[in-house]
């Protein structure tokens, strides 16, 4: 039976999570609650500690004899987990799901003859944060919470010292052998409403129709899923993706929070990392909602569009002029960091958190160009990024050589340096983003000029024999889990595999950093495939991604058995969405203006299928691909956008819109055109002469793939 966050199924809503999981006896199961709303308020205090996540509780099952087997699925296209428990008194067939939208766990039971008397019973984890760096000597922890009942709701009230609190509400109703649980958590600050709203969803919920609830949950999860697809002969990779796909969107929602490291789960033991962290975690986990097409999970964009005013909390107390930003980590939903943390001054109090800003707003560009809403570049990427280009322009300073250098600041999890490339990687994709975009909004902005001569004048980045460095005299020396001197190739791709040019300079750091691999974690493993991909090499890009996918441990990181990821015995929750990421960068990619379908997919994968799968540039691409070569392309424009199509066909092709009309198409290269597509419309590419079947396919598997879950035999490839 699944004995922690590690290999338990998970639910979620982006608000409210649960795990399940065996409890200290042999005959309790655990429900661990969670919710993403649930925090301190104490900013007196740095984000981790005084607006640390806080842990709820969890809800057992006690049953009548020890558990002797069970039999659990987790169903990702309704989100529930259906299965029995068996005991030595007999058993229970349970399904249990966070409804979608009303952020209740409903659990049904039907116990058996010998476990009528399973039973409820909520256990609260005290109220304090599970942090312990850096945890001040006076910080006590919130009071005890008072356990009541109200209308035959049963809830547990915890108060904050700050004011307001949460709670947790639950009943149970029963009809013949049939039982239903409905629980629910309620965060409210600074007010204390938070019983009467949790007590009120739970009345609400056990007067509502138990179908029609399933129902609607089942509709948004079936919808979800049918916004793009995914099939590859390597089932387990398959899997993998399909699981990302639904953690994600257990995780977080565009109305949600931006996702904690932990999305809305909180390890029942807790650890240090109680906030949301942006030096990697965010940025890595979020790119995934792009191609695979669902802005309904863009709460990066959301998180900046609400809490904007806080930014200037990150910047030290003399440069905070209205005109200037920066976001410190850890910190809160909200962008706070808490008590006077910032980022620091670079040469004088210098730290690795210069460049999170800017990292973090290459997420809301990737969001933008993926559906060129101009309301994004207006009103969130445009006036934000300006502000965080500017905490970088008070400190450039003009060197002797001509150019514009940066003072020490710190290379993320490696070394001090000046001219640090993490920071000028960027600052140049920042300049030449507020550039493009002052000329798409028609802005007559003061500082193009500013931002010109920077691009112009900021120094080159430093190398070595073994390429870019990680700044002025520091060499990568040792193996670098952060990636953070490689942005510039990816995902920032200022230099393309499609210049030549740039090949070089490329793979030569590259290999470098790949060559030391013994202090890498998950995402180190992600970002490699997904550069691999990027420069043209598919079978280096699928070999990354699947020593990951196979549980192999590295300095004591791995992928758990239910696509979680520990390190140490920590849980964090972005590497395996960034290798999700992974997967679409091996089927399509698109930068630079140009579309790429199948550009990276390795020659042990003969056969592939995708639909749905959003670009740069706001174009949708579905494709085929059998024994080794593409069969066709269809891509639908929503935007009207020049397009440089990279398809891939050998040979004669013909392009023809969906009612069978010729499509006016230039050749640009070996297998790529350039159209241009009205608004709404689509174009069909195929070998010249042949009608395939457009429809998406699962392709057929190389072979048997376990499945995630309770720990497995190794995977055979």
């Amino acid at each position: 039976m699944p004995d922690s966050w590690q290999n338990g199924p998970f639910l979620g809503n982006g608000f409210l999570g649960v795990q399940i999981y065996r409890g200290a006896q042999g005959n309790v199961l655990k429900f661990m609650l969670s919710h993403s709303y649930v925090q301190d308020q104490r900013d007196q205090w740095e984000g981790a500690v005084g607006l640390s996540r806080l842990p709820i509780g969890y809800l057992t099952l006690t049953l009548a004899g020890p558990v002797t087997d069970v039999d659990w699925r987790l169903d990702l296209w309704n989100a529930e987990v259906t299965g029995t428990v068996t005991t030595t008194q007999g058993g229970v067939t349970f399904s249990a799901l966070v409804h979608n939208s009303r952020s209740l766990l409903l659990v049904s039971l039907a116990p058996s003859i010998g476990e009528e008397t399973a039973e409820w019973t909520f256990h609260p984890l005290p109220s304090y944060t599970t942090r312990t760096i850096r945890r001040p000597p006076d910080y006590v922890g919130n009071p005890d919470p008072t356990i009541g009942i109200a209308d035959s709701v049963h809830y547990a009230e915890q108060p904050l010292l700050a004011g307001g609190g949460y709670t947790t509400a639950w009943a149970e109703k029963r009809s013949g052998t049939q039982r239903m649980l409905v629980a629910t958590v309620a965060y409210s600050f600074p007010r204390a409403t938070s019983t009467d709203e949790a007590v009120r969803s739970v009345r609400q919920a056990m007067t509502a129709n138990p179908d029609a609830l399933v129902r609607t949950h089942r509709n948004w999860w079936n919808r979800y899923y049918t916004r793009s697809l995914v099939s590859v002969p390597d089932k387990h990779v398959q899997r993998f993706y399909w699981s990302q796909l639904y953690k994600m969107a257990s995780a977080t929602r565009a109305d949600a929070p931006v996702l904690a490291i932990w999305g809305p789960w909180f390890p029942e033991k807790g650890n240090s990392w109680t906030a949301v962290w942006w030096n990697t975690n965010v940025q890595a986990a979020y790119q995934l909602i792009n191609g695979s097409n669902h802005l309904e999970l863009d709460s990066v964009t959301t998180t900046f569009r609400r809490y904007e005013h806080n930014l200037e909390l990150s910047v030290e107390p003399e440069y905070r002029d209205g005109e200037t930003y920066a976001l410190s980590h850890p910190g809160d939903r909200m962008l706070r960091p808490g008590g006077t943390r910032t980022v620091g001054i670079p040469g004088q109090q210098f730290t690795d958190q210069t460049g999170n800003l800017i990292w973090a707003l290459h997420n809301v560009w990737l969001s933008y160009r993926h559906h060129l809403d101009q309301q994004v570049l207006r009103d969130v990427l445009f006036p934000i990024l300006r502000k965080a280009v500017n905490f970088y322009a008070h400190f450039l300073t003009d060197g002797s050589d001509g150019r514009l250098h940066l003072p020490t600041t710190r290379s993320p999890e490696y070394a001090d340096a000046a001219d640090c490339t993490y920071d000028l990687s960027l600052i140049r994709w920042g300049c030449t983003t507020l550039i493009d975009s002052a000329q798409q909004l028609r802005i007559a902005e003061p500082r193009l000029d500013q931002w010109r001569d920077i691009l112009d004048r900021l120094v080159p980045y430093h190398q070595n024999a073994d390429g870019v460095m990680v700044g002025n005299g520091v060499p990568l020396a040792e193996s670098h889990r952060h990636y953070s001197h490689l942005l510039w190739l990816y995902p920032l791709q200022e230099k393309r595999w499609d210049r030549p040019d740039d090949r070089e300079i490329m793979r030569r750091t590259f290999d470098r950093w790949r060559s030391m691999q013994n202090r890498w974690h998950g995402y180190s493993y992600a970002a490699a495939s997904s550069m691999a991909s990027v420069m043209d090499s598919p079978e280096e890009a699928l070999d990354f991604l699947t020593f990951f996918l196979d549980g192999n441990i590295v300095d004591s990181t791995q992928l758990t058995p239910n696509t979680m990821y520990r390190e140490g015995s920590n849980f964090a929750i972005e590497s395996p969405l960034a290798a999700a990421q992974s997967v679409l960068d091996m089927l399509v990619q698109s930068s630079g203006g140009v579309v790429k379908v199948f550009p990276a997919v390795s020659g042990r994968w003969p056969d592939a299928s995708v639909a749905g799968l959003r670009t740069q540039g706001a174009f949708l691409v579905d494709a085929s691909r059998s024994d080794g070569r593409t069969d066709w392309v269809r891509i639908h424009s929503e935007a009207g956008q020049p397009l440089l199509l990279q398809h891939g066909i050998d040979g004669d092709i013909d392009v023809r819109d969906e009612r069978d009309r010729p499509v006016p198409w230039r050749a640009q290269g070996r297998a790529t055109i350039s159209l241009q597509l009205p608004v709404g419309a689509s174009a069909v590419i195929t070998r010249r002469g042949s009608t395939p079947d457009l429809a998406p396919r699962d392709v057929a598997p190389l072979g048997d793939a376990p499945v995630f879950g309770l720990p497995q035999p190794p995977v055979s490839r």
